[in-house]
């Protein structure tokens, strides 16, 4: 069967959605602490839908339902409307859609927090360095195609600033919108790493912050995990739990450019801990759009289910600009 760029799309953001919910389940937790949570391990969604995780019953901030998605998935389709409103890619349009996202606004976010804060769409940050833009950054690798890789670049800052201007925010953004135009063109994996790593130093020579660290993270991460006999999560955890800037977006590209399933780099990013919805969101996007099939339809249902989405429709509409 014929796999055509628009079904890539769709399966992209299938894929971010769903190993946002998957990975949730997991966040910020240390690797010993799933496995207290979850002696199985996480092998899927492990609860009713629309139940609350278990560990969630009682948060005073929220009480995350099975199957929701976070502020991740939320933040990604803002930027998605941004550019089908205006048909580019601008940071006043995408602050004017960050307006409207209400997960996770709190002090604790500080990026965030401070964005709302100012009620500014056209705000331009000066700091933050996480990876609150690359989760949000993939409609702008979905509308370039790969070989465009400036205007590329100049997008995922568009798409950052509002709430990200740190040199290692913008840098991950550019990786991770990059790898996405490699793989719904269809790239190999060493295609999607290499156009990530250059959109990395290139965005690090143009907006520097000290000495260019990300570019290089990609590459070593990527060739540590390629060195273990089996991406096991006892063994990721140990080498790159995602807890900072140069793990979190590191790690997804490494377990997205050497497994060839969603389902899969989903999984194992939920039973490693730390920032398991981000990873399992950027890894379960990129290869979303490079293998479709691989993104688990019954999951996918279920969340579409608690969370109403119409992925479909804005996936087939960014589609249509693809250029």
């Amino acid at each position: 069967m014929t796999v055509t760029v628009a079904d890539r799309i769709v399966g992209c953001l299938k894929g971010i959605a769903t190993g946002d919910a998957i990975g949730k389940q997991t966040e910020t937790l240390s690797h010993e602490d799933v496995l207290r949570w979850y002696p199985q391990g996480i092998r899927g969604f492990e609860g009713i839908s629309g139940s609350i995780i278990p560990r969630y019953v009682g948060n005073a901030k929220r009480e995350w339902q099975i199957g929701e998605t976070t502020d991740d998935t939320e933040m990604t389709v803002a930027v998605a409307r941004a550019i089908l409103t205006d048909r580019s890619v601008s940071h006043v349009s995408v602050g004017r859609e960050l307006l409207r996202c209400t997960k996770c606004v709190h002090p604790g976010l500080k990026s965030l927090w401070e964005f709302h804060e100012a009620g500014d769409p056209a705000r331009i940050a000066r700091s933050h360095d996480g990876c609150g833009a690359a989760i949000r950054v993939a409609p702008v690798g979905i509308v370039y195609k790969s070989y465009r890789l400036n205007e590329l670049v100049n997008a995922a800052r568009e798409a950052s600033i509002s709430t990200h201007g740190g040199s290692l925010a913008i840098a991950a953004a550019a990786a991770t919108a990059a790898a996405v135009s490699a793989a719904a063109d269809c790239g190999s994996p060493a295609d999607i790493l290499t156009f990530a790593t250059r959109a990395a130093a290139q965005a690090e020579r143009r907006w520097p912050g000290g000495v260019p660290r990300f570019a290089d993270a990609v590459t070593t991460v990527h060739e540590s995990l390629r060195r273990l006999p089996a991406l096991r999560p006892d063994d990721v955890a140990a080498l790159y739990f995602p807890n900072g800037p140069l793990t979190i977006v590191p790690l997804a590209l490494g377990i997205a450019t050497l497994v060839q399933s969603a389902e899969e780099a989903m999984l194992l990013a939920a039973n490693i801990g730390g920032d398991s919805d981000s990873v399992a969101s950027i890894a379960g996007g990129i290869l979303g759009a490079r293998y479709p099939s691989t993104v688990n339809e019954g999951w996918y249902a279920l969340v579409q289910h608690v969370n109403d989405f119409d992925l479909v429709a804005i996936a087939n509409q960014l589609a249509a600009l693809r250029h």
